[in-house]
């Protein structure tokens, strides 16, 4: 077993963390695919509206890899096909019905996973339209079902701010976790690696057999498997690494135990603007409304489907992404601060990274989206290095990418990247610059090279 201590990062303390309990939500009426959450990917429609489908049904493929297709997240009625420029499908909604029926498959005994070989664990998967639930690095797209990655990474430890307590979320959960696992274990020789939190208690993480386990300390980004990678087993070039969300893992344990597909997963709902911030068990694609109905503060908020940093804005008529699995609430602030950083204060009104302000005061803040500042020159003062634990040199990556040097980019270990890891490198930055849209820019640059 690996221990790995991360010193570099910092955990944003923000008001609102989810307790560990669950609230109780409406349930949806209506659920949503948005293709745009899949990265190069072309999809081709095999629904229209007012079509039935059932929990498992195929919606759409994609016309570079046909055989990869996504399954419906419910039972009911194609209700809607957004489109957007040149007919690009932004969303599928559909209906649910009261009660709603599964697409099934023959359940295989928990003996009998081991010896099923990486071919009929792969047929299983595509078959019943859940591949997409297996994401690659590089690039951190949708696998290719005929590589041979080098080994699979679990991450069991979610650090981002706000998000799911994976020890909670797996609690009861051992035996499916493990049968999930070992499929897993089926598709690379490599094997698969599952690190957790070291002080965590939950047996499904800590019990988990025929796995490489690891254990990690430390600030966000911690959690992100992209960071676990790079201290555990770096990537090399011309290498496939495969990461599943550790409730994906949950997904495919009950495919082949019990032969359906559950859509159901732990989410959060949680920020400065939710009155009872708290865990909540929903599904894939879920309406946001049913979260948050007489659960807000106020009207005026910014609402992200994921988390704070590296969540993409939506509105309480949106849904939650396909990989989200928490709905994070800001209050919309544009108020000018009088005197900015003339102002006095100290760390009981005001937050610093940098310990800018004098205090020992450990409370949490209640954010805005207020960003205080705006975009400038860079000021390199190494706050990106302090908060990026890999051995990377984010500011030399950064100039690279805006110069569109592919061989720089490369040395300096863009491949290895994720935006996710750069997210605090936005936070902190004092030239509010988004650095992880621009190593996103740059994984698309090497992608479109080829």
């Amino acid at each position: 077993m690996t221990h790995i201590k991360i010193r570099k990062g910092h955990n944003i303390r923000i008001s609102g963390s989810p307790v560990n309990e669950y609230y109780n939500v409406e349930k949806t009426k209506t659920v949503s695919i948005q293709p745009q959450d899949f990265r190069y990917v072309k999809p081709k429609l095999l629904v229209k509206v007012g079509d039935k489908v059932d929990i498992g049904s195929p919606l759409f493929f994609d016309k570079v890899q046909p055989d990869i297709k996504w399954a419906s997240p419910g039972g009911g009625e194609i209700k809607e096909v957004i489109l957007g420029e040149r007919r690009s499908i932004q969303n599928i909604i559909i209906e649910l019905n009261k009660e709603e029926n599964s697409i099934i498959h023959s359940p295989i005994k928990y003996q009998e996973i081991s010896s099923l070989g990486k071919s009929k664990v792969t047929d299983r998967i595509l078959e019943a339209n859940l591949w997409p639930i297996i994401r690659q690095r590089p690039f951190n797209k949708i696998s290719d079902p005929n590589d041979n990655p080098r080994a699979i990474f679990v991450s069991g430890f979610n650090s981002a701010p706000l998000t799911v307590n994976l020890d909670f979320a797996l609690r009861y959960k051992q035996s499916v976790f493990q049968a999930g696992l070992d499929i897993l274990n089926q598709l690379s020789e490599g094997g698969v690696h599952l690190t957790f939190e070291a002080d965590t208690n939950c047996e499904a993480l800590t019990s988990a057999k025929n796995v490489n386990l690891h254990t990690v300390i430390g600030p966000h980004p911690s959690g992100n498997v992209g960071v676990q990678i790079h201290h555990i087993d770096p990537w090399k070039p011309n290498e496939v690494v495969w990461v599943v969300n550790a409730q994906h893992v949950l997904t495919l344990g009950d495919l082949f135990l019990k032969g359906i597909y559950d859509p159901s997963i732990v989410g959060t709902i949680a920020g400065p603007g939710v009155k009872n911030p708290a865990h909540i068990k929903t599904r894939i694609g879920a309406n946001v409304e049913t979260f948050l109905t007489n659960n807000l503060h106020s009207d005026d908020n910014r609402i992200i489907s994921g988390d704070v940093l590296t969540g993409k804005e939506t509105n309480i008529n949106g849904y939650l992404g396909y990989y989200d699995t928490t709905i994070s609430v800001v209050p919309n602030s544009d108020e000018r601060e009088f005197l900015g950083l003339l102002k006095p204060g100290n760390e009981q009104t005001r937050y610093s990274v940098t310990n800018a302000f004098l205090s020992l005061n450990k409370n949490t803040f209640n954010f805005t989206t207020q960003q205080s500042g705006s975009l400038r020159p860079m000021v390199p003062i190494n706050s990106w290095e302090d908060v990026l634990p890999m051995d990377i040199y984010p500011n030399a990556l950064y100039r690279s990418i805006l110069a569109e040097d592919f061989e720089e980019m490369e040395g300096l270990g863009l491949l290895e990247c994720d935006e996710e890891d750069f997210a605090l490198c936005s936070f902190v930055c004092p030239s509010k610059i988004d650095v992880g849209s621009v190593i996103r820019y740059g994984l698309n640059l090497m992608k479109d090279d080829g």
